[in-house]
């Protein structure tokens, strides 16, 4: 049996516009989702903002009712047997909320056992586990308003795992840490899963997605547009050459005039500093370096790398290229 089983999901919001003549429009968060997550398998779950990833993790989760469609929880429909699924599933998100700052961690953990109804002795034996499992057993002690974001994001783990669940929903659970905190929190992720916990995890970080991932669904506009293995995804790109270019700053015609260029695929911009690279993608790889630097001409341009695509690059091609400066 497959631990999450999903079949057309849709959900649609209606909204009140207006403040005279009101009126009501309805939003398509989740357009038609269908997927199955084997038991112990570590699922990715990608796409931009807007795309519907966290709308369908909640109603996976028991916390939105689907506007049609299934979805079928360790054998369990999300909608008729909402209270047999939750003691059986985790849910940890991005962000510092959900913990008690005046607490300790091991006060936390206390509190929130009393909430799952765990028995004292099962408590007593696993609030020391937990905080060894998320690196945090010698500041269990210390209350949370003095733990950096990453420590607070290890303990929400910690507070997620304390009843055992068989199934983890991750929602950018490394959002916002430094590379040092978000590499701790991926081992972690590791390490539940090397103790054959299914998880779903959605996250921004393709290459996070590309280090943790078996399998990875692609969600854009509400709908899966792809769904493989990262090496499947990769395949999507491996006709092209990614071509970096460094910049110091990029007007919007002149990435329009790259885009309309015959020879490449898609462009895309990243922050970096006080630079910004250009991201072209393009089957001529090398070969398009002169007529780039043609359309760049009156621009502050430094390093040019041509390497080969990874999976983000496949996630840039899947959603189509943005302009973003």
């Amino acid at each position: 049996m497959n631990a999450i089983e999903v079949q057309n999901l849709r959900r649609v919001f209606r909204t009140t516009l207006g403040v005279f003549k009101r009126s009501t429009k309805e939003v398509v968060a989740v357009e038609d989702v269908s997927f199955s997550v084997a038991s112990g398998e570590l699922f990715g779950l990608l796409g931009p903002n807007g795309a519907g990833k966290t709308t369908s993790v909640k109603m996976l989760t028991t916390l939105l009712i689907p506007t049609a469609g299934s979805a079928r929880i360790l054998g369990h429909d999300v909608v008729k047997d909402a209270e047999a699924i939750r003691p059986r599933i985790g849910f940890i998100f991005g962000g510092e909320r959900g913990l008690y700052w005046r607490l300790s961690a091991i006060d936390n953990l206390r509190y929130f056992a009393t909430l799952y109804k765990l028995e004292p002795e099962v408590t007593k034996k696993r609030i020391p586990y937990l905080l060894e499992l998320v690196g945090l057993s010698d500041r269990g002690r210390e209350k949370v308003e003095g733990y950096s974001r990453g420590m607070k994001q290890r303990l929400h783990i910690a507070r997620t795992l304390l009843h055992d669940p068989e199934l983890l929903f991750l929602d950018e659970p490394s959002i916002g840490l430094d590379p040092v905190a978000a590499r701790e929190m991926r081992q972690i992720v590791l390490n539940l899963q090397s103790e054959k916990k299914t998880i779903l995890l959605t996250t921004h970080y393709m290459f996070e997605a590309d280090a943790l991932c078996q399998r990875i669904a692609v969600i854009n506009h509400g709908c899966i547009i792809a769904l493989d293995t990262p090496a499947g995804l990769k395949k999507h790109v491996q006709d092209l050459s990614v071509i970096e270019i460094e910049v110091f700053g990029v007007p919007q015609n002149t990435l329009d005039q790259v885009q309309a260029l015959p020879f490449v695929d898609a462009v895309s911009v990243e922050n970096r500093d006080q630079k910004q690279a250009l991201i072209v993608q393009s089957p001529r790889g090398s070969e398009a370096v002169p007529d780039l630097m043609t359309a760049l001409a009156g621009l502050r341009v430094g390093r040019v790398d041509v390497r080969e695509p990874t999976l983000e690059d496949a996630y840039v091609r899947l959603v189509g290229g943005r302009h973003d400066a």
